[in-house]
Formats: structure tokens, sequence, C-alpha cells
């Protein structure tokens, strides 16, 4: 765990830091529903959205980035109380607490900003530290969908839907 860490919103300042991560997570094809050759102009455009969405960092006392979180709603028209996120924590700072400190503070963030309830679209299955920590803080699986994901050394896994009220 780490002494201090900051959450903050992301700046563009940022991005050089969130992208050093993002490219590599995404392209090992392990986690994400993401082309694992997305490029970078592509992935700025998803992973720092317009509001009323919103993309943050936790940063170390140094200032270094962490990991990375975009909240969203999950939904438009009448479903849209219905909050969405992604998480990425740099694999060098993994286990440290950054994802649980990340996800408590969008599950704050959804309240605050009048969300009813939060739901994680694909959960990669066999990203078991994952699906123990949104375990942890209150999510439960509500359904799998069977041999959604094509990991790159297990083959075809389920993709989790995960909900919380809040």
């Amino acid at each position: 765990m780490l002494a201090r860490m900051l959450i903050r919103t992301a700046t563009a300042e940022d991005w050089p830091a969130i992208w050093a991560f993002l490219r590599r997570i995404v392209a090992a094809g392990e986690t994400y529903t993401y082309p694992r050759d997305l490029d970078e102009d592509r992935a700025r455009d998803l992973w720092m959205p317009e509001p009323p969405s919103r993309t943050a960092v936790a940063t170390d006392a140094d200032g270094t980035v962490l990991g990375s979180a975009k909240m969203n709603p999950n939904h438009m028209g009448p479903a849209a109380h219905i909050a969405g996120a992604s998480f990425m924590v740099a694999p060098e700072h993994g286990g440290r607490g950054v994802g649980r400190a990340l996800g408590e503070h969008v599950l704050e963030w959804a309240r605050a900003e009048g969300y009813k309830a939060m739901q994680f679209n694909a959960v990669v299955e066999s990203n078991t530290r994952a699906v123990a920590l949104w375990r942890s803080l209150g999510f439960e699986v509500i359904g799998t969908v069977p041999k959604a994901f094509d990991h790159p050394t297990k083959g075809y896994v389920g993709l989790h839907i995960m909900h919380r009220f809040l």
C-alpha cells in the first residue's frame, strides 16, 4: 500500500504517462476488449472522453501516474442513471492498492453525480484479481457471456457483467 496517493482529474499533460501503460496492457490482450493494435489517437479518444464523463489518475507523492480510471454514463436516455467505469493500473505499480483506491474514488464520484448504480459491461472472467477486487467493493456478477473473449493463452473465456447499486 502506498503511503500517499492522490487521485485527481486527468489532464492532457497526463496522457503520455497513461498511454505508456495503456498501450502495454491493451497489446497484451488479456484484460480489455480493445483491439491489440489500438493506435494512440483512438486510445486517447476512448480513455479521455468529454463531460459528463471523467478521467482520473492516481499519482504517488512524486507525481508519477500509477493508474487511471474513466467514468461515464453506461447508457443513454431513460437508463442514463447507470454509471460505467474502466480502470488500468501500470503493471509495475500493481498490488499496491491503486486499483482499490481508484475503484473507491469512482464509486464516490458516481454517487455524487446522482447515479443509482454502476455496471461493468466486460470484466474478463480469467482476470481473477479484478473480479475479486470488484466483488470486495460490492459488485456482483449478474451474468457471463460465455466464450466471449479470446484470451491469448487461455483461449475463449467468459466476459462478466458486474453490477452494484449505489
